[in-house]
């Protein structure tokens, strides 16, 4: 079993829903493994960290127990996904101005953003791969797996909102 940490925000059934209501069923639901903010209204984020199998296990569960305790809250994100350069130095404990470095260097290999402009925006995965190939620099295997696995939730979520896209079976359960 590994320890899996990430965060799952959810849009409330009704935007005049009192997310404290929610904290009860929750801890009920098996998301005693969370902390919860609730300082939007209409939306509740929980921050996991669940033991699991495999990250995959970890994320479905978390979804389900909050679909269990709060029927028809909408996911939002689960991250970490998307992220800025300072995001990823926090990560894998280096400068900003280090990332920044390794980017302007090596733009030819370096991953492409989801949004490039004053604030860049990357998927947090293919970032991490660059880094532990290119770079040679060690990743916790748990957050590789964390974030490939809220890429693909992400991606899903999106996806889901065009008509006649196909999902794999498994990502498409998480929403079910």
């Amino acid at each position: 079993m590994n320890e899996y940490e990430f965060t799952l925000t959810f849009r409330l059934p009704s935007d005049d829903a009192e997310p404290e209501k929610f904290i009860d069923a929750l801890a009920e639901a098996g998301c005693d493994d969370a902390l919860v903010g609730i300082g939007q209204q209409g939306r509740i984020a929980l921050d996991f960290t669940r033991e699991a199998a495999s990250a995959m296990e970890a994320i479905a569960s978390a979804m389900q127990a909050v679909k269990c305790a709060i029927p028809g809250a909408e996911l939002i994100e689960a991250s970490p996904d998307f992220v800025g350069l300072t995001d990823v130095a926090d990560l894998i404990g280096c400068s900003r101005q280090n990332m920044r470095k390794l980017m302007i260097t090596h733009l030819a290999t370096f991953p492409m953003a989801v949004h490039e402009g004053s604030q860049s925006i990357w998927h947090l995965r293919p970032l991490l791969d660059w880094i532990s190939t290119t770079q040679k620099r060690p990743v916790d295997q748990c957050l590789i797996e964390v974030s490939e696995v809220t890429m693909k939730v992400n991606i899903a979520k999106e996806s889901r909102r065009l008509p006649g896209t196909a999902l794999p079976k498994d990502i498409e359960a998480l929403f079910a």
